[in-house]
């Protein structure tokens, strides 16, 4: 009796020259690899460069001063002149919309890094050491994560006479970090008795060097990931103080602050063009961020290659 093997060997062929190109591939490329096969990670990496694109050159693509007032031009329809009209300042809501995505964005982005720089030492420091170091950090991150975010928050804002983005930021920072120490110690603690960091130990290496030698590397894959996610919830908590009247104060453009403007009635059945592209501009950037969290996740993640 004659056995056809003829369709079953080029997928074998195949199988072993893909495994055989994986093995030439360093964990780097084999993650670029895998993100780039998500496809809504992707899509939500071109939006997030477009909104960046868009904040970067808002001075080339709108001529009007987005703090300029004109009270001759008080809640103008979209016209040629203003696309999307005018707040009841006489401001272009079309620039506002522009220069509100700087804003946003940076504070999003430097909130991320300052809480990412707090909750990296804080969880290195308790995972690595342990002990009574541990309980300290652990200790005062479960006594900030007790108290409410936005009543801390708020009390914070309410102290200070004036707020700009750089005491905004640090406020939302040192509210925030606890989350990221949690998942840092953790993972400190899953890495701190493998063989590799023994050995390390053994030959004499020093604790400095250990952890950003041996400790953080391994754990960049979590730390990016929730970084990343941890931007969009930064936008979303600068668009949620700005809109109760406790962010970035006016005339600074804001996401928030050009839906804070239109709470009133007749602002919202008439002039939906000053805070619906607000309002969208929240939604889209965000959920194009956490798309690409998810596909950094996956990438970094090598199970995701047999899904």
């Amino acid at each position: 009796m004659v056995q056809s093997v003829g369709p079953s060997e080029p997928i074998q062929n195949d199988s072993v020259d893909e495994q055989k190109s994986r093995a030439h591939r360093s964990p780097l490329q084999l993650s670029v690899r895998r993100f780039l096969k998500n496809k809504l990670a992707i899509v939500g990496l071109v939006i997030l460069l477009l909104v960046v694109f868009m904040a970067v050159f808002a001075p080339l693509l709108t001529p009007h001063d987005p703090k300029a007032h004109n009270l001759l031009l008080v809640e103008q329809s979209p016209s040629s002149e203003h696309i999307l009209g005018t707040d009841g300042s006489g401001r272009d809501n079309f620039s506002r919309l522009l220069y509100g995505a700087r804003i946003s964005l940076v504070v999003g982005f430097s909130a991320m890094l300052f809480t990412l720089a707090i909750g990296l030492v804080t969880g290195a420091l308790a995972g690595y050491y342990g002990g009574v170091v541990d309980n300290i950090i652990m200790r005062f991150a479960d006594l900030v994560l007790a108290l409410p975010f936005l009543v801390l928050a708020l009390t914070i804002i309410a102290l200070l006479e004036k707020v700009t983005i750089g005491i905004f930021v640090t406020v939302i920072a040192i509210t925030s970090w606890p989350t990221l120490t949690r998942i840092v110690r953790g993972t400190f603690l899953s890495l701190r008795e493998q063989e590799f960091v023994l050995g390390a130990r053994a030959i004499g290496a020093s604790d400095v060097r250990i952890i950003f030698r041996h400790f953080i590397p391994n754990a960049i894959g979590p730390i990016i990931v929730n970084a990343t996610l941890m931007m969009a919830t930064m936008i979303i908590i600068e668009s949620a103080l700005s809109f109760i009247g406790f962010g970035i104060p006016q005339p600074t453009p804001t996401w928030g602050n050009m839906i804070s403007e239109a709470q009133s009635i007749r602002i919202l059945r008439y002039h939906p063009e000053a805070w619906i592209p607000p309002g969208l501009a929240i939604l889209v950037t965000v959920l194009a961020i956490n798309f690409i969290g998810d596909g950094l996740r996956d990438a970094f993640d090598p199970k995701s290659d047999s899904r």
